[in-house]
């Protein structure tokens, strides 16, 4: 029923007068706007209840923008396309793109006074990819050489030491909160009644009706209107017609019509009372709105910091395979070298053994970091693609970065770390929003315990009018339905009534035992959140250790890569002059080659632990330049 019709109604009820008037006029006129951050307010029966934007469509097919990056059969590929890739195509984020849009119907649930159904709190994580955490892989030693191969740890958490990683952020636990005082529906309700009856009845007293047989038609149309309020109260108005007539001969109105127009209304006073109480369920829907849109953000942070380890593992492969390749060369070469001393009759045909060995060794070394490389490729392409056809899946990846490491770490202290890991990060920030959702949620058992008392007010108006056919004729009720109404609309013929009703359990152990769970639930939420806070302290501090230790790696393995150029370089004079065996070139070729590939994996290992640092501190998507909006889009351009 339009809300203009139940203001007439109202005001008829109250009166024609002034002070119905004014009711009509204010109930009748736009709710005033709210001011920034003010609590939400239930939503107006006049609003139109549409289903919500279901966002964009559904689809698999990767964005144009892959296509701008493949030249002659190969993506060339940078970090910020990689990344860009990633945000527009990956389907865990495009999962949370779709949360976001289902968090937008709780607040339209909610404002119907319905129970919000929750969130999704699943985060998930990109694969390791064939690094994995210690990148062993990268500085795996040469078949057959000297030494044994050096890893270079970088971030303590991805090893699982610091405790098990998360897939599910919610910190609210399993057990759902009780349901806790009903709320009223918000949303009007409008119900309805047309019925015909026809009755015949015997009757045993002739004079009774002057008919032995009696005859009753009735039409019935009613009409009523609910909805609930923010204070607890519930409002029905209720309009009731009917028609009824008889075969009986000594009835003073045959047929007469009867209406009546009554408003009732139930004001909760302890148990069900308080906008706070029955609009929690609207601020809970506010609060997961926020919840989603971080929730959102961490998706995106894990999955840019999974695309960063991915592709800086991925350049690090790349560079080893041009070590190996190098290696190679450097192995034929001492094999030539070597069959000219040996046809020369300067070295024994051993050391041409010797040379031939470490050839192959190196070759086989080769083939197994292409390998390794081909896997890492296979791994990031999937992470930045939706699907993958056969064109994609034939298209090659060139690395156009390189890896490149600041002269000088430059970290702020580790307590203002903290201190902006606490303020920025978005796990921090809607767990602290599932606090408060939990401290809400209590409000509603915690008044579940109290009495019932309810305010109970009834107004109605009635009518009545049809053809009188006694001995004293009344000219008030003479008339059809039209008569009946007016006497409605006029006021004359009034019925009020006001009341409380009273419920007050003896036991209420249901509640009693619903609120004490509760208390716990909240407050195990409140350690749930203190142990994250702690986690994110010790991330922070494991990043910085990892940082430093990437550090110091990389400076051991250029230091060791230079002299053990150095040392090749004498051997392979000595070498060339006949002072020499192919035996100790192939161990210093070796060597330089470990070393080599130990600097690659430091300078990889220093850059996944900055990238760590970020994501601890929430610093990844700003010092990556990421925007936020244009991720929950779905276009990085």
């Amino acid at each position: 029923m339009p809300k203009s019709i139940l203001c007439v109604l109202l005001a008829s009820l109250l009166g024609a007068g002034s002070e119905g008037a004014a009711f009509a006029q204010q109930a009748g006129a736009a709710p005033p706007r709210q001011a920034p951050g003010a609590m939400p307010q239930p939503a107006p029966i006049t609003e139109k209840l549409e289903r919500p934007h279901a966002g964009h469509p559904l689809s698999f097919e990767n964005t144009r923008h892959i296509q701008e990056l493949i030249r002659a059969g190969t993506l060339y590929l940078s970090l910020q396309d990689a990344l860009a890739l990633a945000i527009e195509n990956n389907l865990d984020v495009e999962l949370e793109r779709y949360s976001l849009e289902g968090a937008r119907s709780e607040t339209m649930l909610a404002k119907g006074g319905g129970a919000t159904r929750g969130l999704d709190y699943g985060i998930y994580e990109a694969p390791p990819g064939v690094g994995g955490p210690f990148s062993p892989l990268a500085v795996s030693p040469a078949a057959g050489s000297a030494t044994s191969g050096t890893a270079v740890p970088t971030n303590a958490l991805e090893a699982g030491v610091l405790g098990e990683p998360l897939d599910n952020f919610s910190i609210a636990g399993t057990v759902p909160f009780s349901s806790g005082t009903a709320i009223p529906g918000y949303d009007p309700m409008l119900s309805g009644l047309l019925n015909f009856s026809h009755q015949t009845t015997p009757e045993v007293f002739y004079q009774s009706y002057l008919t032995n047989n009696l005859v009753n038609n009735s039409a019935t149309a009613n009409a009523a209107i609910t909805q609930g309020f923010g204070t607890g109260a519930t409002a029905s108005v209720s309009f009731d017609n009917s028609h009824n007539s008889l075969n009986a001969l000594n009835v003073g109105f045959n047929p007469y019509n009867v209406s009546s127009l009554g408003l009732t209304v139930t004001q909760p006073l302890m148990r069900g009372f308080g906008l706070n109480l029955n609009r929690r369920y609207i601020r809970i829907a506010a609060n997961e709105q926020r919840i989603a849109s971080y929730l959102f953000e961490n998706q995106l942070n894990y999955t840019v910091y999974g695309v960063i380890r991915l592709y800086t593992d991925f350049v690090a492969l790349f560079e080893d395979v041009r070590v190996k390749e190098e290696t190679v060369k450097a192995a034929e070469k001492l094999l030539a070298d070597t069959q000219a001393q040996v046809n020369e009759g300067t070295l024994a045909p051993v050391e041409l053994t010797r040379a031939s060995a470490e050839v192959y060794s190196t070759r086989q070394d080769l083939i197994n970091s292409r390998g390794l490389f081909e896997e890492q490729e296979a791994i990031l392409r999937r992470v930045l693609t939706r699907d993958e056809d056969e064109q994609l899946r034939a298209t090659h990846i060139m690395p156009t970065d390189t890896l490149d490491i600041p002269a000088k770490d430059d970290v702020r202290p580790i307590q203002d770390l903290i201190v902006e890991a606490m303020a920025g990060r978005p796990d921090i920030n809607h767990s602290r929003l599932q606090v408060e959702n939990s401290l809400i949620n209590l409000e509603g058992s915690r008044n579940a315990t109290r009495p019932e008392i309810d305010l109970v007010g009834t107004l109605q108006n009635n009518g009545l009018a049809g053809p009188y056919t006694g001995f004293q004729p009344s000219q008030m009720f003479q008339g059809g339905y039209g008569s009946a109404l007016a006497q409605v609309l006029a006021h004359d013929y009034p019925t009020y009534a006001i009341g409380l009703q009273l419920t007050v359990p003896l036991r209420n152990r249901v509640a009693e035992a619903n609120l004490a769970r509760d208390e716990v639930l909240t407050k195990q939420t409140q350690v749930r959140y203190k142990q994250l806070q702690n986690l994110v302290a010790l991330q922070i501090e494991d990043a910085l250790i990892a940082m430093r230790r990437a550090r110091s790696s990389y400076e051991a393995a250029t230091e060791a890569r230079k002299f053990q150029q150095e040392s090749l370089e004498a051997e392979q004079a000595k070498f060339e002059v006949g002072a020499s065996t192919a035996f100790f070139v192939i161990q210093y070729e070796s060597l330089l080659a470990q070393a080599r590939s130990t600097e690659v994996a430091a300078k990889s290992s220093w850059l996944k632990a900055r990238a760590a640092l970020q994501f601890a501190t929430g610093e990844l998507l700003r010092d990556n330049g990421v925007s936020l909006d244009a991720a929950k889009r779905g276009s990085m351009k």
